[in-house]
């Protein structure tokens, strides 16, 4: 595999985005897209599987990582557009995108506005709704009046993991507690103010790309209900449903790279396609 390139951009609202590259030139360019709280290493024990296949385009989302902190809500729109902004600047006309969570949603956002820059599409452990808005307010203001990251911390590690991934020094877990220490709240609570804001529930409909679409059966973020109702909403979309909680690429990595590499090299996808009712956690 070729040595990573890294590199950013600067948007048109002066924002810079870190990027990475990995693997061969000339192959595939599958983009990635995290969660809020994440860097563009949440996807590392992907790296090594999904190179074999594709070039991979990771990105720190504005407000995490290496990429700058502006202050203030952020919208879908414009987490979009950084995106669209990062293919432009690197000459990408098309792209395969997987986003999980947050990342879902702006690869959903990818594929009803710029369909034409995406070829296939994963929407994993994401939503196409998280209202209602008011339900936002209360914990943004808080995180903002918080004397730093400690208990944001822990409530999204509790929320993204088995109970048993959490109990000891798990390497990997301990690895997105660092991650979110050194995240600034300023990030994070822009991003909620995206998820606040946003509905695709009707405009979903409108993404004409094959699309994939994988939820966590013990999921409380983004339930296997939100899963199953994206898969309902994309025409054609195929559903798989994992039994993890949130980070399904974490937890279960081989069934997770199994759904998405059969899904993205174009054979059937593995696993449950049509589940029955969950309740939402």
């Amino acid at each position: 595999m070729e040595s990573p390139t890294l590199g950013s951009i600067t948007t048109g609202d002066g924002v810079r985005i870190a990027y990475r590259f990995d693997g061969e030139q000339g192959l595939p360019v599958l983009l990635l897209s995290n969660s809020i709280g994440t860097d563009l290493h949440m996807w590392d024990g992907q790296v090594a599987a999904l190179t074999e296949h594709f070039r991979l385009l990771r990105y720190d989302a504005r407000g995490h990582g290496a990429s700058d902190v502006p202050s203030g809500p952020y919208s879908l729109d414009r987490l979009g557009r950084d995106v669209v902004e990062l293919l432009d600047a690197l000459g990408l006309q098309r792209v395969h995108v997987l986003g999980l969570s947050l990342g879902g949603v702006v690869a959903q956002w990818l594929g009803i506005h710029v369909p034409e820059r995406v070829d296939r599409l994963v929407l994993s452990n994401t939503a196409a709704y998280l209202g209602p808005p008011q339900q936002w307010d209360r914990p943004i203001a808080e995180l903002l009046a918080a004397p730093d990251m400690q208990a944001t911390t822990e409530n999204f590690l509790h929320n993204w993991f088995p109970a048993h991934m959490l109990r000891g020094d798990d390497e990997v877990v301990e690895g997105f507690r660092r991650t979110l220490l050194a995240t600034r709240r300023e990030g994070v609570a822009g991003s909620w103010a995206a998820v606040r804001d946003y509905d695709l529930r009707r405009t979903a409909a409108l993404i004409p790309n094959p699309t994939l679409v994988i939820a966590g059966e013990h999921d409380t973020v983004t339930s296997a209900a939100h899963g199953k109702e994206i898969a309902s909403i994309v025409p054609g979309a195929r559903l798989a449903v994992l039994p993890t909680v949130h980070m399904a690429n974490v937890e279960r990595p081989a069934e997770f790279l199994d759904a998405v590499l059969t899904f993205l090299t174009g054979g059937p996808v593995p696993g449950p396609s049509t589940p029955g009712p969950r309740a939402a956690g």
